[in-house]
């Protein structure tokens, strides 16, 4: 098992969406024994912060574009749907294996 990641799940308000995705999201960490801290926020309260990884919608991308996140401590994960599973892992466990999560 590899070190615990801290992952924040964003949508505009930081409620409904996000927290869809956080929901979703355990089930591929589950999956695959990775251990994480989860939390669901808002984009401006995200940019203040600095998880490990980002999750968000691809409709927000211009506006993470816009914040000055560092890549090097955080990646951020843009999905087209935020509820999918597959998806979520696709695109989640390479960001995982990076992290030393795995």
């Amino acid at each position: 098992m590899g070190r615990k990641v801290e992952i924040l799940f964003v949508c505009g308000a930081g409620l409904g969406s996000s927290f869809a995705a956080q929901m979703a999201a355990e089930d591929v960490l589950n999956q695959h024994n990775v251990q994480a801290k989860l939390d669901h926020v808002d984009i401006s309260t995200a940019a203040s912060m600095s998880p490990d990884i980002i999750i968000t919608a691809q409709n927000f991308q211009s506006q993470f574009e816009k914040f000055a996140i560092d890549s090097d401590k955080t990646a951020i994960v843009y999905l087209k749907n935020i509820v999918s599973k597959a998806e979520i892992e696709e695109k989640l466990v390479p960001v995982l294996a990076a992290k030393g999560a795995l």
